[in-house]
């Protein structure tokens, strides 16, 4: 009988997770490398299923699923972790759902397509605040625009906390390529090539470039856009930083040599799997995702602002709808998917307002 595995269940998202999953009713495999870990866990949550399973063995987590079966992984970076559990979920024709933030990983998962479609595969990568909200936002505005051919979208947060998963995902994405959509096909572009301001519930913010999963995701259901523009939110100076970084860094990275010196450093420096903000510091955090249909001049159609709490509450009872909903045959297609082709827009705003996220009127942003 099909099953959900929950693979990284004693990480912070992990754990978070395995929590909503188990609220919803379901009783997930929990999986991960440490034994007594997985045990207290399933404890803790009244009892549940454990397997251990490491990225260092592939086997093991091929071993870990069966067709049908449904693979939530929270095991990062991904771009140094990810791949096993990807495989094994084609390999097995299971369907897959992570919780990546990292561009590179994202676009390796967006070129599984073909696989994923042959073997019956569902792949959902960066199923959280990265980046069901900007999806879900250019969306609701593209539904009101039909007729744009542009979509911008901004992620603003106010006292964000991180976990040392995050970091560590930030970090080892320094050295790799970002993308941007234009033309309607995804190219490369540097990270904070573009900054340009918001008006973001009546306080205007600046946002830097950054590649995300709306880039491919969009136009799979709005084929007609020609040009996908995500952006962090920043203060100005940490923008200016980030833009210059980035184009430091893509320097160094043609250096095959130097670029694997650094990302070893980074990678001793920055450690994953060191646990994330404490409940105060969550209750404190506030999102905000703006997207904007425009048309082929530039002018905006349509604007629609969601607002929420933590990331990573957010990305739990994500990763827990999507595995639940996959699990009791939702999904509507095969292959590399973006949240909205998925499941449809309806159902992923219903989610999104069950997860605590609401919707508000947005000012037009002026470019910069």
């Amino acid at each position: 009988m099909p099953k959900i595995v929950l693979f990284g269940a004693t990480g912070y998202t992990g754990r978070l997770t395995a929590e909503v999953l188990t609220a919803r009713g379901a009783s997930p495999v929990l999986a991960g490398r440490n034994a007594a870990a997985l045990e207290k866990l399933a404890a803790d949550l009244g009892g549940a299923p454990t397997a251990v399973a490491d990225v260092t063995d592939p086997a093991s987590v091929r071993a870990l699923l069966g067709r049908g079966d449904v693979l939530v992984t929270t095991v990062g970076p991904f771009l140094r972790h990810g791949r096993p559990a990807l495989e094994a979920a084609i390999f097995a024709g299971a369907h897959y759902i992570d919780s990546t933030g990292e561009g590179p990983f994202i676009r390796s998962v967006f070129e599984h397509d073909d696989q994923a479609r042959t073997a019956g595969s569902a792949l959902l990568t960066a199923f959280g605040f990265d980046y069901v909200p900007g999806n879900l936002a250019a969306a609701l505005a593209l539904r009101a625009a039909p007729a744009a051919t542009r979509a911008d979208i901004g992620y603003f947060m106010d006292h964000p906390g991180t976990s040392g998963g995050t970091r560590a995902s930030m970090a080892g994405m320094l050295f790799e390529p970002g993308f941007a959509l234009r033309g309607g096909r995804v190219v490369t572009e540097v990270s904070g090539t573009h900054l340009r301001s918001f008006d973001v519930a009546g306080s205007e913010r600046t946002g830097v470039s950054i590649p995300g999963s709306e880039h491919f995701a969009l136009t799979r259901s709005y084929p007609q856009l020609r040009r996908v523009d995500v952006f962090l939110g920043l203060p100005l100076l940490a923008a200016h930083g980030l833009r210059a970084g980035s184009q430091l860094a893509a320097i160094a990275a043609r250096s095959s040599a130097l670029k694997q010196v650094l990302d070893g450093a980074l990678g001793r420096i920055v450690k994953g799997s060191t646990g994330g903000p404490g409940a105060g510091s969550l209750g404190r955090t506030r999102s905000r995702v703006v997207a904007e249909a425009r048309d082929d001049a530039g002018k905006i159609l349509s604007s629609v602002t969601l607002e929420g709490g933590d990331p990573y509450t957010f990305t739990a009872a994500m990763l827990a709808w999507a595995a639940d909903t996959a699990l009791s045959g939702g999904l509507l297609d095969t292959g590399a998917l973006g949240p909205v082709d998925a499941f449809g827009l309806d159902a992923l705003q219903t989610a999104a307002l069950d997860a605590g996220w609401t919707r508000h009127p947005a000012t037009p942003p002026t470019d910069s």
